[in-house]
């Protein structure tokens, strides 16, 4: 009996109006049609009719607006009974919030338990909205609510439903801690090892700087580049037009072999009108059955440890490394992450950080610390963990 695919996640992005949309529903009908449970998520409605009638597969829109009023009229009755002089508006009348669709989106990926979840994440921005945002909540869950401060809120929560203290308006803030944090346990993409990513591009030479700054991008969030998907024009066309095309077709599509392996994917004289023609675009491309390497653990290197963090293609001026507490906060190409340090590192002191091979596929930061004698216990500094000078007797 053969092994299932491991990758429950398969997630579409690129530069835009290259047919993500198209091509993130062309995997998953053929997904479905393979025999796996599967969910098409996405910003926008299918591209073409009949899908919903694929057996095995499922469909999912997701509207910031909509979502956001659903849950309006969920708790806007709780809020108007604990503060009675205060005048909520209608749903109709709400404005959505900056990453209401992402939040929206990231709420419907952790609630997902199909085999597999094929994501239309959009343009290349939005797709990196909708990986920050886990990293991004937990931050802000921290500062907002230590864990301190979250204990205490949960014996205030206990005494509220027991009737020992009264519900104010405080209450309604510390309800909403255990439903970021049950997002946050169930998110679909922390795992890189069964989430693959799939980008979409024109084959033209601009795309390729674009593809790389991605790659980036994917790498700060412990992700790389499956594959990379290109429209093509059909061969042995007419004309000194066609042959200049074709030719700057074929570099940028060497350019894109930078980034990953690449599937070209012809294009036809009219779009797709059905499901079988959606499936027939991808009919010779295997779709992605491992996702990236898990991301490497601390390393011992001559008395100090060493964290490393793929940045491909990332050059030096774009990256920013700083830590606060125990996370990690690093910037690549205006994108930030914050990386929270295991219990080992958080005793340790950084002394240094570097980006080695800068603007190659191998670019990598690579963080070094120091024990803190302060906060390891002697006999473990004594251990060689420090280097022969720095050690305690």
């Amino acid at each position: 009996m053969s092994k299932s695919p491991a990758v429950r996640t398969l997630l579409f992005t690129g530069p835009g109006g290259a047919g993500t949309t198209t091509l993130a529903s062309a995997a998953a009908v053929r997904a479905a049609r393979s025999g796996r449970r599967t969910l098409l998520l996405s910003r926008q409605a299918p591209p073409v009719p009949g899908l919903d009638a694929v057996p095995g597969l499922e469909l999912a829109a997701v509207d910031g607006r909509s979502a956001l009023e659903q849950h309006w009229d969920g708790v806007s009755g709780t809020v108007a009974a604990v503060v009675p002089d205060l005048t909520m508006p209608p749903a109709s009348s709400v404005l959505p919030l900056p990453g209401t669709v992402e939040l929206a989106l990231f709420a419907a990926l952790a609630d997902a338990d199909e085999d597999l979840v094929v994501v239309d994440a959009g343009p290349i921005e939005a797709a990196a909205a909708l990986l920050a945002l886990p990293t991004t909540l937990r931050w802000w869950l921290d500062q907002l609510l230590p864990p301190g401060l979250r204990a205490l809120s949960a014996v205030r929560t206990a005494a509220v439903t027991f009737g020992a203290a009264r519900r104010g308006p405080v209450d309604l803030a510390l309800a909403a801690v255990p439903v970021v944090e049950g997002l946050l346990a169930r998110d679909r993409l922390a795992d890189a090892g069964d989430t693959a990513v799939c980008l979409v591009a024109p084959p033209r030479p601009e795309a390729g700087a674009r593809l790389r700054a991605a790659a980036t991008l994917l790498g700060l969030h412990g992700l790389q580049t499956a594959a990379v998907l290109a429209r093509t024009l059909p061969p042995d066309g007419p004309g000194a037009w066609w042959s200049a095309r074709a030719a700057a077709q074929d570099a940028a599509l060497a350019d894109f072999r930078t980034v990953a392996p690449v599937h070209p994917v012809p294009e036809g004289a009219t779009a797709p009108e059905d499901p079988d023609g959606l499936a027939d675009l991808l009919e010779t491309f295997e779709l992605p059955t491992a996702g990236g390497p898990v991301p490497p653990g601390p390393e011992r290197r001559e008395g100090e440890w060493r964290l490393t963090v793929p940045l491909p293609f990332a050059d030096r001026p774009a990256v920013e490394l700083t830590r606060w507490q125990d996370d990690l906060v690093v910037t690549a190409h205006g994108t930030r992450r914050c990386l929270r340090l295991d219990p080992l590192l958080r005793r340790c002191q950084v002394t240094g950080g570097r980006l080695a091979d800068p603007g190659t596929p191998d670019a990598r930061l690579e963080i070094s610390f120091r024990p803190d004698p302060q906060l390891w216990p002697a006999d473990l500094l004594s251990a060689d963990l420090l280097p022969a000078e720095e050690r305690t007797s």
